[in-house]
């Protein structure tokens, strides 16, 4: 008698790990590998076609679970946040007096509009949750600074007397960046433990270090500013030297150190193995640390070094963000042809919803026909779902994904019917 049950070892469909066999391009990317084994099919639409009629409006769309660490994240950040006040508030105003502060808070801003500019296009293509967004904001231009203040004269006084240097060759060149960057990257480390599910590539964590830093250089802005105003005889002048330095010259320099680190943390993160994480965080530590005492250690050949050194570092900086936002278009394009295999999409669909150019062509169109909420609705749904097919392939937490997958494809069938009408 013969039987089509799988032997011992086998999965449903016969194969034994690592022997299923790859469709072509189902690596498009190295930031979308996945391994034989854990490749599946997409589940196939059943129903031939999606429901033809819904209520007038926008379908309500269920979004996938989030997690009750992440959650739990956001609370505790937002707890810290509020005790850090007591610490990093006094502080700020003792140095630069309420006047001092108060244009130094509005001249900060600035900066801070083009570094967050600069979060929001790397981001566009898969967005993160804004809770996990502001708190890696508050973690950086709070926590993160109360936790560099508590820790600076520990670290002061047990390794200052042992590197050989002057306190304030000490504090610039080795304190600062060794302090600053442990304490912005916890922020990461922690987002990383307890919010893994949107926290599960190196783009993920290029978004989240440059916002955490992008709040920490915010609240330094509003240090070194207000000090301009506050402890200058000419403080027009000094403040707009400041600025140029900081605000012109400058202003993503945190957000590459904290960057280096929230990018191998990302490379980590795809393998979801707790202890990975906690190493690449101390991995990630060593070139945020070298690239930040380096920016500190610019003196009288300062604007040299900025051309010869600073301005590659920011352009090799660009051109791995340009690549990070290719792969994950190829990644999209790839996981969204797998649905389209299995009846979900038509291969006209997939190449405008893979493209920046398809995506902007298909919400003029739905905005000429008064239903450009739903089409941005539907593009933002299609990469979810792309993402949770990469999670599912990547063999994490699979079962959750697959509900997740369930979700999101009912979610895109009510979407469908409500952009086509």
């Amino acid at each position: 008698m013969t039987t089509n049950e799988p032997r011992p070892g086998q999965d449903h469909l016969g194969y034994s790990p690592g022997q299923r066999p790859l469709p072509q391009q189902a690596n498009p990317s190295w930031l979308g590998h996945v391994h034989p084994e854990y490749y599946r099919q997409a589940p196939p639409n059943d129903t031939g076609r999606f429901p033809p009629v819904l209520p007038p409006g926008p379908p309500a769309v269920r979004r996938g679970r989030s997690s009750a660490g992440a959650s739990g994240l956001v609370l505790a950040g937002g707890f810290l946040a509020f005790l850090s006040l007591f610490l990093v508030l006094p502080f700020l105003l003792g140095s630069t007096g309420i006047p001092g502060f108060v244009i130094g808070f509005i001249a900060s801003l600035i900066p801070l509009g083009t570094v967050l500019l600069t979060v929001r296009f790397i981001d566009r293509w898969e967005p993160e949750p804004r809770p996990l967004l502001l708190f890696a904001f508050v973690w950086g231009a709070v926590v993160s600074i109360a936790v560099t203040m508590l820790l600076q004269p520990y670290f002061s006084l047990v390794a200052g007397p042992a590197s050989g240097l002057d306190y304030t060759t000490f504090a610039v060149t080795v304190q600062a960046p060794v302090v600053e960057e442990f304490a912005k990257s916890l922020g990461l480390l922690l987002l990383l433990l307890f919010a893994r599910k949107h926290f599960d590539g190196p783009v993920d964590g290029v978004v989240f270090a440059f916002t955490i830093a992008a709040g920490f250089a915010f609240t330094e802005n509003i240090l070194y500013f207000g000090r301009a105003i506050a402890e200058s005889s000419d403080p027009g002048t000094e403040l707009v030297v400041v600025f140029f330095l900081r605000g012109v010259m400058s202003p993503f320099a945190h957000a590459i150190f904290t960057g280096t680190t929230g990018l191998i943390m990302g490379l980590a993160a795809r393998h979801w193995h707790n202890g990975l994480s906690v190493l690449a965080f101390f991995v990630g530590l060593i070139p945020a640390m070298l690239l930040h005492s380096a920016w500190n250690s610019m003196g009288t050949d300062f604007l040299a070094q900025y051309i010869l050194v600073q301005v590659p570092i920011f352009l090799l900086a660009v051109l791995v963000i340009v690549l990070l936002r290719v792969a994950e278009r190829r990644l999209t394009r790839q996981r969204l042809k797998e649905y389209a295999a299995a009846g979900w999409f038509t291969a006209a669909e997939v190449d405008m919803l893979a493209t920046s150019a398809g995506r902007r062509s298909a919400l003029r169109w739905a905005d000429s026909i008064g239903r450009g909420p739903q089409m941005k609705a539907f593009l933002h749904a299609a990469t979810q779902l792309a993402f949770t097919r990469q999670r599912i392939l990547s063999g994490r937490d699979v079962l959750v994904h697959q509900l997740d997958e369930r979700d999101q494809l009912a979610g895109i069938a009510a979407l469908r019917s409500a952009v086509v009408g």
